[in-house]
């Protein structure tokens, strides 16, 4: 469909910042700019998910993850409490990032803070915008990520694995939900498995 100039302008401004990333992921037959692949899966799964996004929610699902690489989990501390505290930070270094990119395409300042408070997910459940972002940020871990990640922590018991898909499920919408048992179709048997004990029972 056609964007408008100042939508252009603002992707291509996220694109640009997001192919300096030096980590690489492998997306089909490319080896792409890490955090440059995610930004165009979560485009994707956002088209996925609402036929026509606005202006808005395709800037705010480019930047999700906008120079995510200049914040390392490694200078947090260990634990879960430091974990949050720097998805907290990256938010608002991404929602910060978004909202100087759009102010200098043009977009009126009332629409540059709303796009970062959709990226601080300060208000999740309460803000369809947001809710929207949360969804399709979910499907991309189910999708990209979640294999590699399961690889990854296999020194995580069983438990834990339970917990962290009844967490990923719980911040999903009705919509989401729908649209992850879909997926979930596809996904190897270990993982699908894991998915529905994981939904069979709530968590205790």
């Amino acid at each position: 469909m056609p964007q408008s100039p100042r939508l252009q302008c603002a992707l291509d401004a996220i694109d640009e910042a997001n192919l300096a990333d030096p980590n690489r992921e492998q997306v089909g037959d490319e080896l792409l700019p890490k955090e440059y692949a995610y930004s165009l899966h979560m485009t994707r799964w956002l088209f996925e998910l609402e036929a026509d996004p606005s202006e808005r929610m395709q800037i705010a699902c480019r930047a999700q993850h906008i120079e995510r690489w200049t914040m390392p989990r490694k200078d947090y501390p260990e634990g879960r409490k430091a974990y949050y505290q720097w998805r907290q930070a990256c938010g608002r270094m991404h929602g910060r990032r978004a909202a100087e990119i759009m102010a200098d395409c043009g977009y009126p300042a009332g629409e540059c803070e709303r796009v970062e408070t959709i990226l601080t997910k300060r208000e999740l459940r309460q803000d369809e915008d947001t809710q929207l972002l949360e969804d399709v940020a979910c499907m991309v871990f189910l999708e990209r990520y979640f294999a590699d990640f399961y690889e990854e922590k296999a020194d995580y018991d069983r438990e834990k694995w339970l917990r962290i898909v009844r967490r990923t499920w719980g911040k999903m919408s009705p919509r989401g939900h729908e649209a992850a048992l879909r997926l979930a179709e596809g996904m190897p048997a270990h993982l699908l498995a894991l998915l529905q004990e994981a939904l069979s029972e709530p968590e205790a």
